[in-house]
């Protein structure tokens, strides 16, 4: 954004007044277009189509025990009807329904939790309960202090930095301001890959959570450092600021590592109601 601010300046002969408001062009055009893509080219749900996505469950051969056998499932899945057979939304089915399935070689409970898998039709009504359930509405702070708390930091960072080394001007402070939102491209999937090798080797969604909350404690810690220490040394400002990306940007990606063990067959509806309320 510096880059283009300044270009608009130098070459195009508009006021830094007017120049920062025709830059966010830049931004909206790659918003829309990766927005876009998404919708055309990317698959609706992990298993294909939204219209097929019942089919996983006839596509369940067998399952396998806690002692590593394969058997054969019980045969269920073509018997009962997902629509008549679907979990209750009541408060206390949304609460059982993410300490996750007990697993046992007669294939029963794997077919409720396969059937606890497929995203049934969103509807207002069991939106509302999992959007205000006590999992969501937790997991919704986690991300306000992570990703909320990296855009307000984003919004002032340039300025900041101008403050403490005013050497360094308007473009090169945000230049440097501007590392801060590129170490996203790192440091989100590694607290997200993290978190995963966690739960691999533990099989236990609670290693993810701790992870999720180490992350936050992290963050908020370099949060601190940052503002106490107040270095007017570049390399020990922009080092504390590094650091403070990585925990809080790995807390995001933590964050969604998460995400699909709250309310699994209705992953995505908190974002349905979000888009029919704009």
């Amino acid at each position: 954004m510096p880059a283009i601010f300044d270009s608009l300046v130098n070459k195009g002969g508009l006021t830094p007044h007017k120049a920062w408001r025709v830059a966010f062009v830049v931004p909206f055009i790659l918003i829309v277009v990766f927005a876009l893509c998404m919708i055309f080219l990317c698959e609706d749900t992990p298993t294909g189509p939204w219209a097929t996505r019942h089919n996983m469950i006839h596509q369940v051969s067998s399952s396998q025990t806690s002692d590593g056998k394969i058997v054969d499932v019980a045969g269920k899945f073509a018997d009962i009807p997902i629509e008549l057979k679907s979990i209750s939304t009541s408060q206390d089915s949304l609460e059982e329904n993410t300490k996750g399935p007990k697993y046992n070689s007669d294939g029963e409970d794997n077919e409720i939790a396969t059937q606890n898998e497929i995203i049934r039709e969103p509807t207002m009504e069991e939106a509302i309960r999992v959007i205000f359930s006590w999992q969501c509405l937790l997991l919704c702070a986690t991300y306000a202090c992570s990703f909320g708390g990296e855009l307000a930091i984003n919004s002032i960072l340039g300025a900041y930095y101008l403050t403490n080394f005013p050497h360094l001007g308007q473009t090169n402070s945000g230049r440097w301001a501007a590392m801060f939102g590129l170490l996203n491209l790192v440091c989100r999937p590694v607290g997200g890959v993290i978190a995963d090798i966690l739960y691999k080797h533990t099989k236990s969604v609670q290693a993810k959570k701790f992870w999720l909350v180490f992350c936050g404690c992290a963050q908020g810690v370099m949060c601190l450092a940052v503002g106490l220490v107040n270095s007017r040394s570049e390399a020990t400002m922009f080092g504390l600021v590094a650091g403070l990306a990585f925990f809080m940007d790995a807390s995001n990606g933590a964050n969604f590592a998460v995400v699909p063990h709250i309310h699994p067959f209705a992953n995505g509806k908190p974002l349905d109601i979000l888009l029919l309320s704009q």
